[in-house]
């Protein structure tokens, strides 16, 4: 049986108008083209976001980044630049960029609802003067992605608030697998699982900046 059997699906602009509506006047408003100080103060305390590419057929990756606050450094009012750090070399998003440069940004501050969003055509760095202003714990970034900004605005809070993301007292990450349960089963069923457990240590925490081999 199809999932979607019984479903109203949306083909068009004016169907999918039909169902949301129209944005308003204020909401089509709030788009700038260059990061003015607000957006820059927001980058400037975000130690996260999320980047969303798409190959040149269109097949899309979203990819976490996350560092001290300000990791996303600003270089112009049109530029910016995110450090990539070791992880496990699969570059899923850095493929798509060499195929297609357009990426969209959501930055994110702990305890905000509200989030910022960039879009924009992506290079990809391997050095540049301005890599020494992105040093953490003495390690250099392993490149940059330099994104050239065309749209920049503020998404409002609903999503954060609906999901409440940031309570607390919602918190229950002990109803799934712990993070080496899963490794054990998906990426590393030759080790016991005590092995990837302390893997996952202390270690672990220590090593974020060091290159993996």
């Amino acid at each position: 049986m199809d999932a979607l059997d019984g479903a109203g699906v949306i083909g068009t602009l004016e169907q999918l108008r039909e169902v949301v509506g129209v944005p308003t006047p204020r909401a089509v408003a709030k788009e700038r083209q260059r990061l003015e100080q607000v957006h820059q103060d927001w980058l400037a305390a975000s130690p996260f976001c999320l980047i969303a590419t798409a190959d040149a057929d269109g097949a899309c990756d979203v990819s976490p980044k996350g560092d001290p606050p300000g990791f996303a450094l600003v270089l112009d009012d049109a530029t910016l630049a995110i450090p990539e750090r070791p992880g496990n070399r699969r570059v899923d998003g850095y493929r798509n960029v060499l195929a297609n440069p357009r990426v969209g940004l959501l930055f994110v501050v702990p305890g905000r609802t509200d989030t910022l969003r960039v879009n924009g055509r992506a290079v990809l760095v391997s050095d540049a003067p301005f890599f020494d202003r992105m040093v953490v714990k003495g390690h250099r970034p392993v490149l940059a992605l330099v994104v050239h900004v065309e749209q920049v605005f503020f998404h409002c809070g609903k999503a954060f608030l609906r999901s409440r993301l940031w309570e607390p007292c919602t918190w229950e990450p002990e109803v799934l697998p712990s993070r080496a349960q899963i490794v054990h089963v998906y990426e590393r069923a030759d080790q016991s699982l005590e092995e990837v457990e302390r893997y996952y240590g202390e270690a672990y925490r220590e090593g974020l900046y060091r290159e993996v081999r």
